[in-house]
C-alpha cells in the first residue's frame, strides 16, 4: 500500500504547485518597440493602441533657465496634450535632437503637467538641459505611454510580467 501513496503524492503536489502560480513557466516579460518620434504623436499604449491623446510640442527656445542662469542655456519647450484630462496620466519622452535625430537630452512629460494656470490650461513647459545646447534642431516626442510600467518576472514572479513600454531614450540613441 504505501508504493501507491507514494505514487499518488507527487502529481497532487505538482497540481498544487502550479494552481499556486509559484511556477516560472507562466511568466514572460517582453517590451513594445519604440514608435516613430514626432513633433505631434498620437500616444499609444503599450500594444500601440491609441489611446485618444495627442501629444504636441508647441515650441521650443534655448535660453538659460531662470533659476539657474550661470549654466548656460537649456531647452525650453512648450507641449500640449489634447484629449487629456487630469486624469488621463498619459506620458511620453520628450528628446531634444540633434539635425539627424540623434537624442542629445530626453526626459518624460506627463499630461497632468500641462493642467493648471495658464493662458492655455491644456500646456505645459519643460527644460531640458544638453551638453551641446548650440546643436539641438528640435524636440521630438516618441508615441509610447511611459505612465504605467507593470512589475517583472524578475521582481514578481506570480503578478509580474506582460507587455512593457519601451526603454526610454538616452542620449545617442537615433529617433
Amino acid at each position: 500500500m504505501v508504493p501507491a501513496r507514494v505514487i499518488a503524492v507527487p502529481p497532487l503536489a505538482l497540481v498544487i504547485f502550479a494552481l499556486s502560480g509559484c511556477s516560472s513557466m507562466g511568466c514572460t516579460d517582453t517590451t513594445a518597440e519604440r514608435g516613430e518620434a514626432g513633433a505631434r504623436v498620437h500616444v499609444v499604449n503599450t500594444y500601440e493602441q491609441p489611446l485618444g491623446v495627442t501629444a504636441a510640442v508647441v515650441d521650443w527656445r534655448l535660453e538659460p533657465h531662470p533659476q539657474v542662469p550661470s549654466e548656460g542655456d537649456r531647452v525650453h519647450f512648450r507641449f500640449r496634450f489634447d484629449g487629456a484630462d487630469e486624469y488621463t496620466g498619459a506620458a511620453v519622452d520628450a528628446c531634444a535632437v540633434d539635425k539627424e535625430r540623434v537624442a542629445l537630452g530626453c526626459q518624460t512629460i506627463y499630461s497632468d503637467q500641462a493642467f493648471g494656470p495658464a493662458d492655455d490650461p491644456l500646456t505645459g513647459d519643460e527644460w531640458l538641459a544638453v551638453e551641446h545646447p548650440e546643436q539641438v534642431a528640435g524636440v521630438l516626442l516618441i508615441p509610447n505611454d511611459q505612465s504605467y510600467d507593470r512589475r517583472t518576472c524578475e521582481v514578481d514572479l506570480k503578478d509580474g510580467g506582460g507587455i512593457h513600454p519601451p526603454e526610454p531614450p538616452s542620449r545617442g540613441d537615433q529617433l
